[in-house]
């Protein structure tokens, strides 16, 4: 009789080792599968999503020669405060020849433009307060973080799509004036 008690209990306790160690298979199963998870979602590159902006008319823009004749008009946008020079032309897909973005700082100093973000290769055209243009930076490099400078200090920036400087024979020396939509100006 002892001897099939102690074949009882070894067999129950068989069971239940067998018992703990699926119980403890589970467990691990179920933590690596959520460890899993985690570095996996972690490590999977997701594009970030990126939102695309368009043009919204706020302005016009002429240029001209140093004597006043007539080159160009476009339609403009306007960046007038911090955000909006930061952002500038950053994450849009096209823009037509006729239109530009006006950058309008607070005071005349040396400015730099990048093209982080930049999809559109642009003209960049530094003005100074007399609204003269003092330098120009054809055809920039899109996606780039090099900096385009102004060779003089600038009050203003006008950016176009890349040829139209060109296109419109806009010089150094030539000039430009804007009515537009935004209070005060």
């Amino acid at each position: 009789m002892a001897k099939k008690q102690l074949k009882q209990t070894e067999q129950k306790s068989n069971k239940s080792i067998k018992k703990l160690s699926t119980q403890k298979i589970v467990i691990a199963v179920l933590a690596i599968a959520v460890i899993g998870f985690f570095i996996v979602n972690n490590f999977i590159t997701k594009e970030p999503k990126v939102e695309y902006y368009s043009f919204t008319k706020e302005g016009e823009l002429t240029f001209t020669d140093s004597l006043g004749n007539l080159k160009a008009k476009i339609d403009l946008e306007i960046a007038d405060n911090e955000y909006e020079r930061e952002l500038g032309l950053m994450n849009r897909n096209e823009m037509k020849e006729n239109q530009g973005m006006l950058f309008i700082f607070p005071t005349q100093k040396f400015q730099s433009f990048w093209m982080r973000n930049t999809l559109i290769s642009l003209d960049m055209i530094f003005i100074n307060n007399q609204k003269r243009i003092v330098t120009i930076h054809k055809s920039t490099k899109i996606l780039a973080e090099t900096s385009y400078p102004s060779s003089e200090p600038a009050m203003y920036v006008v950016e176009v799509i890349a040829g139209f400087t060109d296109k419109h024979n806009i010089q150094v020396g030539d000039k430009i004036d804007w009515m537009g939509t935004k209070i005060g100006l």
